[in-house]
């Protein structure tokens, strides 16, 4: 018997799992594959990671925390997560994305720096930029070693399970330097280190509708094309063809915000889902919030833009 079953163990369900082990619940983590794997969100060797989020500012008020949760799962694992390089926003002068990550830097007191097209040619000569284009970059900003985080999260329960299980004292990741492996369906997997130096990721955030149980079979040509030929014209020092190609799947609502909810229905059912190509920065968070909702606590943020009852159809139903 458990308290809690999280069910999928991607980046999201790894930290829910991950925070209520910390909690105190005994905690059941599903996976439909073997471990790792790259059929989900969660793949790949980094993500983009940066506090502000335009005009949504509740991801920006949760960032702020998240930054700190980040630090302390590096700490915890004994793993160097995230990368603060900073963040480079660019596009046509007036452009209303420009205008709200400028206004929400603002808002939230984010350091940054407005960069003309002179300054753009300045500071970064291998890109070529339209004439008109002007930039902003984000202080806060940077890069999160993706498959890093997820295993730290993953081990971390673990040792955080194991050491209740034994009642051997208080838990200390301390005593465990390296972190190599994680169990998975009483099997034992290895979970390698990639590092590549000189690496740039070109990422395309869309792409057709897709059925994840034929991912396999998604048309990925024409996104291909569309990547090398941006490489070609703003990134001519870079070859085209890419030496690794990753597809990685979307789970979008029709607003592009989380739905952190209960189910309708039955109460007992958390909703973490339709993370949209940006949740990953923010899993700390959500596996705190999600971690609340299961243990019928009052959550730490306001849900209000998450709540499932936003769409007509849920209202319907209930």
């Amino acid at each position: 018997m458990y308290d809690v079953v999280v069910v999928g163990a991607g980046i999201e369900g790894s930290a829910t799992a991950y925070n209520l082990a910390k909690n105190g619940q005994k905690t059941l983590l599903l996976e439909q594959f073997p471990l790792p794997h790259s059929r989900g969100s969660s793949h790949g060797q980094s993500r983009i990671t940066r506090v502000e989020y335009g005009e949504d500012d509740h991801y920006a008020v949760m960032m702020k925390e998240g930054g700190k949760l980040w630090l302390s799962l590096e700490r915890e694992s004994g793993t160097s997560l995230l990368v603060n390089c900073g963040c480079l926003s660019v596009s046509k002068q007036g452009n209303s994305y420009m205008k709200a990550t400028i206004s929400s830097l603002s808002r939230n007191g984010i350091k940054y720096d407005i960069l003309t097209p002179g300054d753009l040619r300045d500071r970064y000569p291998m890109l070529s930029l339209p004439p008109d284009y002007v930039g902003v970059f984000d202080y806060s900003g940077g890069v999160l070693r993706a498959d890093k985080a997820l295993r730290a999260f993953q081990t971390v329960l673990i040792l955080v399970l194991y050491w209740k299980e034994k009642k051997d004292g208080e838990f200390s990741a301390g005593r465990f330097p390296a972190f190599r492996n994680i169990r998975e369906n009483g099997g034992v997997y290895a979970l390698p280190s990639l590092e590549y130096p000189g690496h740039a990721k070109v990422c395309y955030h869309d792409g057709p509708e897709t059925d994840p149980d034929s991912r396999d079979m998604a048309d990925t040509g024409r996104i291909l094309s569309t990547m090398k030929s941006y490489v070609r014209e703003h990134l001519p020092s870079l070859q085209d063809p890419p030496s690794i190609v990753e597809p990685c799947m979307y789970t979008n609502t029709p607003d592009k915000q989380f739905i952190l909810d209960h189910h309708p229905i039955h109460r007992n059912i958390i909703i973490g889902a339709g993370f949209s190509g940006h949740g990953f920065k923010l899993a700390p968070v959500v596996g705190k919030i999600l971690s609340e909702l299961a243990m019928d606590k009052t959550p730490s943020y306001d849900l209000t833009p998450c709540r499932i009852d936003r769409f007509s159809s849920t209202k319907a139903r209930m």
